[in-house]
């Protein structure tokens, strides 16, 4: 697939996994659809102040229904999201998100889970599906920005192989994936 034909639309293959965290969590992780909106106002309330300071780098007590249309509603060729749900509860435990680049080469990924998972395994789980995501879609590197007091995620992404580097700004640190590409078949 050329660069400029590249989208994010979920491969039949990727799209849907049924997991279990070490912690015997029964987790079905898939998709984002548009009617999981109705599930973020329980998950913002289960996400601490600081926690969500940590993801949208602004402390977020509740979102608004706008904001939630945004996150569920968007355009799947230049974008993807996977929701974790408890299969037990269908209760939304996390999300993570990856956005393309103009370039169309790569994409900036954001996560963010329920405070009472963080250290559980979610987070990671998340983050290898949208990185096994973005080497089927043939991208060559992921990249986020973290801030520098979060420890957990910058420690999660140095274990998967993502380089951490400063940016203009002392509490930001930008992290990046260059993802191995298969050999293309002659």
């Amino acid at each position: 697939m050329a660069a400029n034909d590249r989208d994010m639309r979920p491969d039949p293959a990727l799209s849907e996994h049924h997991d279990v965290l070490p912690d015997g969590t029964r987790v079905f992780v898939r998709p984002l659809r548009h009617e999981d909106a109705a599930l973020y106002p329980d998950f913002i309330a289960a996400v601490s102040i600081v926690d969500s300071r940590l993801r949208f780098f602004a402390p977020i007590r509740e979102l608004s229904e706008h904001r939630i249309e945004e996150f569920t509603h968007f355009d799947p060729e230049r974008a993807m999201a996977f929701i974790a749900i408890d299969e037990a509860a269908g209760k939304m435990l996390g999300v993570v998100r990856l956005h393309l680049d103009d370039d169309r080469q790569g994409g900036e990924y954001a996560v963010i889970v329920r405070s009472a998972l963080k250290g559980h395994g979610l987070g990671w789980l998340l983050m290898r599906r949208m990185i096994d995501y973005a080497k089927a879609a043939g991208l060559k590197r992921v990249h986020g920005y973290v801030l520098a007091e979060n420890t957990l995620m910058l420690r999660m992404c140095a274990e998967l192989g993502f380089k951490v580097t400063s940016t203009a700004s002392t509490n930001i640190k930008r992290v990046m994936l260059t993802l191995d590409q298969p050999a293309s078949p002659s």
